[in-house]
């Protein structure tokens, strides 16, 4: 371990991203300070921290999305540098001038970078001129209080259908909207546009043309304030609803090693274009002709890098420390390769028979899975109340094997062992994905889940109550084991409710 330029780091974020960040400043030496509201004065993170600010105030804007407040809060516990997670305050460019002004170590990308990338339509031409392939699409911007529809249809025209109406904004599927023929297209935009004012203060609307059967591949980007800038491979991250990621791996089952060595190239290319520094993400669509375009810049830590971390060994986390210290990187392209395949299931209290509806409840059982190759990040314990407050996500599940078929069974394991009783989620949902041929051939593309009917996935649910009663008696005879749960409350014998493998046969068609 290096010696950072700092000694103490406040976490400006909660649950699993500030428990994840905390960990990494124990490991590296570091006091970590943790913020918190009301809501969370009992939170994992807040137990794990060295120490940990109060932010007064009922709602997200005067709590955690609170710039000033938690400025202050770095100050007054002595922290000299702030992580800002995902989320939240991590993308905003004025956050990032306001440490740096306030005399802190910012742990992300300079402010010029995520202004810069944050806009889907500077972005966009920032590539262009960096001779990164773009996917056809222009800027539309229609001025209230007016009958736009000539303009708007004469802009859907050129783009083509099927296009992708996208907040210029914004991401994480917020303000976008799929439209597949010109009856639906003023509609969805102004839909599209409401959602994207609430969201971002903007309503500016990206038209994009939509490649239907495409997949979904990023790659992880490395760069210092020393020039140097390396890739760490690709995920794929295609398994989506709705443009929401559901369970993510590394490396793809479809890129091979000269179309890994183009899109890194590619991504290096695209972060020195704006200076970056630190950990970032370049998203791609791949075409189904093998053609690859740019969909846009993450300048900040992916929910999704422990895959990343397992198959290369290089904690992404420790990496943002140095750089943001000034270290170089210490590491070139020929350190990167990849070992075995990680694959990451996203748990959620929601109920996918429901449209995956977001649930709260009280979690009257939290058993992790442990055992090799099993990685759980999490921001809950048992007896944690699951809110409307905030994301519905509990943890995320990470496997790693020596190939894909084997990542597939111990996910699918994995998922098997987790115990999470007295609210719904979607882990019954995730296990019988796990094990499906589509998934388990790779051929999975970004549009699967919202063309598909997902009842098949979704294992039976009892009530509440039932799931409730389900703890209270594992807990009262001491059991660890109560069948196969699933997670999600769909009480199954683990021994006769699973018989068999059901990687046995799927395996044969596994490339």
């Amino acid at each position: 371990m290096r010696e950072l330029s700092f000694d103490a780091v406040l976490v400006a974020n909660r649950g699993e991203i500030a428990v994840r960040v905390l960990t990494a400043a124990r490991e590296a030496g570091l006091r970590g300070v943790a913020v918190f509201s009301d809501a969370d004065a009992k939170a994992l993170h807040v137990e794990l921290a060295d120490e940990a600010i109060h932010l007064p105030g009922e709602t997200l804007a005067e709590t955690y999305l609170n710039s000033d407040a938690i400025i202050a809060a770095a100050q007054s516990s002595g922290a000299q540098a702030i992580h800002p997670g995902y989320g939240f305050l991590s993308e905003r460019a004025d956050f990032a001038s306001a440490v740096k002004q306030a005399g802190l170590v910012w742990i992300g990308p300079p402010p010029e970078a995520i202004s810069m990338m944050g806009d889907k339509i500077s972005a966009r031409l920032k590539m262009m001129e960096s001779g990164v392939p773009v996917i056809p699409g222009e800027e539309l911007t229609v001025p209230d209080g007016a009958d736009h529809l000539g303009q708007l249809a004469a802009c859907a025209a050129r783009v083509g259908y099927p296009l992708l109406l996208k907040a210029s904004a914004g991401g994480g599927g917020k303000g976008m909207r799929a439209v597949s023929e010109p009856k639906m297209l003023r509609t969805e935009y102004e839909a599209a546009s409401r959602e994207a004012s609430a969201a971002f203060g903007d309503g500016t609307i990206y038209v994009e043309r939509l490649l239907l059967g495409a997949r979904h591949i990023e790659i992880q980007i490395l760069a210092d304030s020393h020039g140097n800038c390396i890739h760490l491979n690709e995920r794929d991250c295609s398994l989506q609803r709705r443009h929401q990621k559901v369970i993510e791996e590394a490396p793809s089952p479809v890129v091979n090693a000269d179309l890994r060595e183009a899109m890194g190239a590619t991504a290096v290319r695209a972060a020195k274009a704006v200076d970056y520094e630190g950990a970032g993400t370049v998203e791609f669509l791949l075409s189904d002709r093998g053609e690859f375009f740019f969909l846009e810049m993450n300048t900040r830590l992916q929910v999704e890098h422990p895959v990343t971390e397992m198959i290369t060994g290089v904690d992404l986390v420790l990496k943002q420390f140095e750089v943001a210290a000034g270290m170089p990187l210490g590491l070139t392209q020929s350190d990167i390769g990849i070992t075995g395949h990680s694959m990451e299931a996203r748990i959620y209290a929601e109920d996918p028979s429901k449209g995956f509806l977001p649930a709260i409840g009280d979690l009257a059982m939290w058993r992790a899975p442990t055992g090799p190759g099993i990685r759980v990040d999490t921001g809950v314990r048992e007896g944690d109340s699951v809110t409307v407050d905030f994301d519905p996500m509990l943890a995320k599940l990470v496997v790693h094997a020596p190939n894909r078929i084997a990542a597939a069974r111990r996910l699918y394991n994995a998922l098997s062992d987790l115990r999470a009783l007295g609210v719904i989620t979607n882990i019954g949902f995730l296990r019988q994905m796990s094990t499906h041929p589509d998934f388990v051939s790779g051929s999975i593309t970004t549009d699967y889940l919202d063309s598909t009917d997902i009842s098949e996935f979704a294992d039976s649910e009892p009530d509440p109550a039932t799931l409730v009663a389900i703890a209270v008696a594992a807990s009262r005879f001491g059991l660890d084991r109560v069948g196969s749960a699933g997670g999600d409350g769909a009480f199954v014998d683990e021994h006769t409710g699973h018989a068999g493998d059901p990687f046995r046969t799927l395996s044969r068609s596994f490339p």
